[in-house]
Formats: structure tokens, C-alpha cells, sequence
């Protein structure tokens, strides 16, 4: 069996480029040559991501203290879950914007200027696993667009939020079982959402 030829299939960029273009502009950190995306607008997407799981937290915080009822405790427990993993993805996309240069903006004044979801409250057990639902919803849609820009042009930032998306239709899914089962009279359309 006959070698191949080495130029035949070279290395993606010669070594020697790779070690002179990671020694050019060193202070960029991970942003690197081969970076196609707009690092300001990722690092804005990525704040509003960010800004986004903090108020999913806070409302999911919220409604595990308020949680009453006779099927209270288990949705409390539930509810407690989900903002502990939405706060994961917070400080995973936190970390992801400094790896980009950004600072995260944990700034409380703007914060749901700049999330895509809402703080709703929620009166009733009902009400606070739909306004979840719905919060859920919304970051679906969000992440699913972000996911798309970032693309091959930011693999890292895309798999961060392919993984934070996956989670986040899980927890919609729960909150569309929570909602049938404690409300069969709220009709669940088949993706998720409340059927008006």
C-alpha cells in the first residue's frame, strides 16, 4: 500500500501560519483569525440571551415561593429545577461573552429591555406554569433564530445555545404536561403551546 503524498492532503493552514497568526493580536484570547462572525453582534445576541435566563430565574424563583395548593409541592420542585438549570445557562453564556471580549451585563436597570422573555407573575398555580410556558416558548423561538445566525460563523456560540435550547424545550414540555394535567380543560396543541 503506497503512502499518500502529503500535499495531496494537507493540513487545513500550514503550522507555521497557525503559530504566527496565534501570536498576532494576542490579546483578542479566543477571537482568532478564523472568527467569521461579528463578535459585537454576537456579544449583543448573547446579553439578551443572557438578560433572558436571569428574569427566567427570578420568575421561576418567584413562582417556587409562591406555589400553593393542593399539587403545590411537586410543581414548586419543579419550578425550583428550572430556575437552577436557567441559571447554568446564564452563567454559561456569561462566560461565552468573555471568551468574545464582551463583558456580561448583569446590569438590573434595562434587564427586561433586553430580555426576550417576559416577568409575569401569575395569580394561580395555572397561571404561573403558563406564563412559564409561554416564557419558554418565547426563548425557543429566540434561540432557534440566534442558532441560525451564529451558524458556521460561530460554532461555539451556536452549540452554547443548541444546548441551552434543548433544555429549554424540555422545560416547556413540562410545563405543557404540568398544565394538562392539572388543567385538562386546557387544550395543549402538539407543540407545546395553549390552544385558545
Amino acid at each position: 500500500m503506497a503512502m499518500e503524498d502529503p500535499k495531496a492532503t494537507p493540513f487545513l493552514t500550514d503550522i507555521k501560519e497557525l503559530q504566527r497568526r496565534a501570536r498576532e493580536h494576542v490579546e483578542k484570547g479566543a477571537v482568532t483569525p478564523t472568527y467569521r462572525g461579528d463578535v459585537g453582534t454576537a456579544v449583543k445576541l448573547l446579553n439578551e440571551a443572557l438578560a433572558t435566563e436571569i428574569v427566567c430565574v427570578l420568575r421561576y424563583r418567584r413562582h417556587h415561593f409562591m406555589a400553593t395548593g393542593i399539587h403545590s409541592q411537586a410543581v414548586a420542585e419543579e419550578f425550583l429545577e428550572h430556575a437552577e438549570q436557567e441559571q447554568e445557562h446564564a452563567d454559561k453564556i456569561a462566560e461565552r461573552i468573555r471568551q468574545l471580549g464582551g463583558a456580561p451585563d448583569f446590569n438590573p436597570e434595562g434587564l427586561l429591555s433586553r430580555s426576550h422573555a417576559q416577568y409575569a407573575e401569575g395569580s394561580s398555580l395555572i397561571d404561573m406554569i403558563k406564563e412559564d410556558l409561554i416564557a419558554e416558548r418565547i426563548a425557543i423561538e429566540s434561540y432557534t433564530e440566534m442558532i441560525r445566525y451564529f451558524a458556521d460563523n460561530d460554532p461555539t456560540s451556536r452549540r452554547l445555545m443548541e444546548s441551552v435550547l434543548g433544555q429549554e424545550e424540555e422545560h416547556a414540555d413540562d410545563m405543557a404536561t404540568l398544565l394538562e394535567s392539572l388543567d385538562p380543560r386546557e387544550p395543549i396543541d402538539g407543540a407545546g403551546g395553549v390552544k385558545h
